[in-house]
């Protein structure tokens, strides 16, 4: 089975994440992609593959003769789907970009094969195409008697999309001396620089009464969040920003007079920038408990994981690696920063230095999300490469 094939395959598997449960993973669409896995990485010749009682799947190829003393090196990709779009019933299909029937695909891309959806939901490039190209490196990797390589340990996570995929990742099983996500966008990126990221949820307490009667008495919590919400930068929300430049993003709001909800993002490249960031929203509920009273507005800031590249630029070698395994199979590697995170954030700081790795695929969580099927061939060649370099 080629790697298009696969990829056909799992994007059919219901994967969506769900932050609002407290399981792992956090849904059971995942396990049963996970067992799918797990079977076809037996196929393709990684005999100890896996999963274990959180939905993680492991796996490893030994070296071959001669190479034992070689790095063990990684290769992680993630199971689950966004819960911003739905994930339920895709229908990928494969189209020819003539400049119209890809929206929001560049015109770079005429001609070429494109895998996309029947625009009701998303398709899952991200992450199922990192899976499939995975799965596909080992196939031809264990069936090439030629090919000479170090130890090379496989994990397929749940719940990345959600913040959770490093929750429960067994390092001591997963055993490499480095790895890649291959979780990024377009064919040749390679990020080893995120966003220091925290979650935010803002809760208001209001009183209410009947609205005929409610002069001086109604503390309408709804209107408090909105000014709030009022109180952020305009030019600093996700619609307005590229680069490194970071952001507030409004997620989720809800509620009525009594209580209201809102649930939000903080994102910067620049850890002092980030906290500054989270102390402005510190100063703005200060300031409108002083103006509504104290507790009207109660805040929560949990960090989710912080910029890697404060572990990876004590690695640079291996970024220079996966930049010369791209120009061996024929891509031109750039270097970017990720305006989001991956699990190898969280894992890099927990000893395990993970830079990212481009899946080919674009416009992720959405329904217009595609992906090139030469991508996915170009990203197997990519990881054979890095996996097979003597250094």
């Amino acid at each position: 089975m080629d790697v298009t094939q696969r990829f056909l395959d799992y994007v059919r598997f219901h994967t969506t994440s769900d932050d609002a449960s407290t399981s792992c993973p956090s849904t059971p669409g995942q396990l049963t992609l996970a067992d799918h896995l797990v079977q076809e990485l037996l196929q393709a010749g990684v005999a100890d593959a896996a999963r274990d009682e959180n939905g993680y799947v492991y796996g490893h190829i030994p070296a071959t003769p001669g190479c034992e003393s070689r790095p063990v090196i990684g290769l992680i990709a993630h199971m689950d789907t966004s819960p911003d779009v739905s994930g339920a019933n895709v229908q990928p299909q494969i189209i020819r970009f003539d400049g119209s029937n890809a929206p929001m695909v560049e015109e770079r891309y005429l001609g070429q094969e494109l895998i996309v959806t029947d625009h009701t939901t998303l398709l899952g490039a991200d992450d199922k195409a990192g899976v499939a190209e995975i799965i596909a490196a080992c196939a031809a990797l264990t069936a090439d008697p030629a090919a000479r390589h170090g130890a090379i340990s496989i994990a397929f996570t749940p719940d990345e999309e959600i913040e959770r995929g490093a929750d429960c990742f067994d390092l001591k099983r997963f055993a490499a001396d480095y790895a890649y996500t291959v979780d990024g966008g377009e064919l040749g990126e390679i990020e080893y620089e995120n966003f220091n990221a925290a979650g935010v949820t803002l809760t208001v307490h209001g009183v209410n009464t009947h609205p005929g009667t409610a002069k001086g008495k109604m503390r309408n919590a709804l209107l408090y969040l909105h000014e709030f919400i009022a109180l952020l930068p305009a030019a600093e929300a996700p619609a307005h920003t590229e680069g490194r430049e970071g952001f507030y993003h409004v997620a989720e709001a809800s509620g009525n007079e009594s209580e209201a909800t809102l649930r939000m993002l903080i994102r910067d490249h620049d850890r002092t920038a980030f906290e500054q960031r989270k102390q402005y929203l510190q100063d703005a509920v200060d300031f409108l408990n002083r103006k509504y009273g104290a507790d009207t507005f109660t805040l929560r800031i949990t960090d989710s994981y912080y910029n890697m590249r404060e572990v990876i630029e004590q690695h640079m070698e291996i970024v220079q690696r996966a930049q010369d395994a791209m120009r061996a199979a024929g891509v031109e590697p750039v270097i970017l920063p990720i305006r989001g995170g991956t699990d190898g954030a969280r894992l890099s700081f927990d000893g395990l230095p993970c830079p990212n790795l481009s899946t080919g695929g674009m416009n992720f969580h959405s329904i217009y999300e595609a992906i090139p099927v030469e991508a996915l061939s170009k990203m197997v060649e990519v990881l054979i490469h890095i996996v097979t370099t003597e250094a």
